[in-house]
């Protein structure tokens, strides 16, 4: 029986699990839109109704997914200490917290069922293969990410001293510099917080120069370890 289920939950190399796994994406996207319906004011009382039905089905269906998978595994602690299992347990955890409790106290935590469209990737072929090619590329990731936030700090640094005296209100410390060196260099520039001295804005020029790099070497390293990782899948 555990062997029967285990294909049916797991593997997709059959009807059943197909049937299994479609059903379980469909059921995702439900409720997902489910959510959304709920944010809108003023719905009538039947509509409240029929979603807090299809609510209760979804964590029915997801809760008994979260049951057979955890009876199925190899290792059962494994499996509800991996990303898959967390996701799992925090796309049903909302409802269960929610049972003798006012929901509006407990509003942020319903933000949690946000986590089941996560549930869409152990069921996206495509998404098995981003997720292959950030571990494959992670030192180079983790690489860039400790380099970004240097160089956001020596921006901050930069023109705190540039921009200091000018404009104390903007620049008073090099922790509210950190803002104005955030935006330039991911090149958002909302405008709010901009240089007015020469020194200010030759550095932020260069910067500017620093960043458009910056942007792009994420996507040339997820774009080099994707091609690899569809690379040897083919090869396979």
């Amino acid at each position: 029986m555990k062997a029967y289920i285990k294909s049916i939950v797991e593997t997709n190399d059959n009807k059943l699990s197909r049937y299994f796994a479609f059903f379980i994406q469909a059921l995702i996207l439900i409720s997902v839109i489910t959510f959304s319906i709920e944010t809108i004011p003023n719905l009538k009382p039947q509509t409240k109704s029929i979603l807090r039905s299809v609510e209760w089905f979804s964590v029915i269906v997801f809760s008994l997914e979260y049951v057979l998978r955890i009876y199925v595994a190899d290792s059962k602690p494994n499996f509800i200490f991996s990303f898959f299992g967390i996701i799992d347990f925090l796309a049903i955890l909302p409802f269960y917290l929610s049972f003798g409790v006012d929901l509006r106290s407990l509003r942020a935590l319903r933000f949690l069922r946000l986590f089941r469209i996560l549930k869409l990737v152990r069921y996206n072929r495509a998404m098995n293969h981003f997720t292959t090619a950030i571990k494959s590329a992670k030192e180079e990731i983790f690489l860039f990410i400790f380099i970004t936030l240097i160089l956001i700090y020596f921006s901050a640094v930069g023109i705190y001293y540039f921009e200091n005296q000018a404009q104390p209100e903007h620049f008073s410390s090099i922790f509210d510099s950190l803002w104005w060196a955030i935006i330039t260099l991911t090149t958002v520039g909302y405008g709010d917080v901009y240089p007015i001295t020469v020194g200010g804005k030759v550095f932020t020029f260069f910067i500017l120069m620093i960043g458009l790099g910056i942007v792009a070497i994420p996507t040339g390293i997820i774009s080099s370890a994707l091609t690899k990782s569809v690379d040897k899948k083919e090869e396979n």
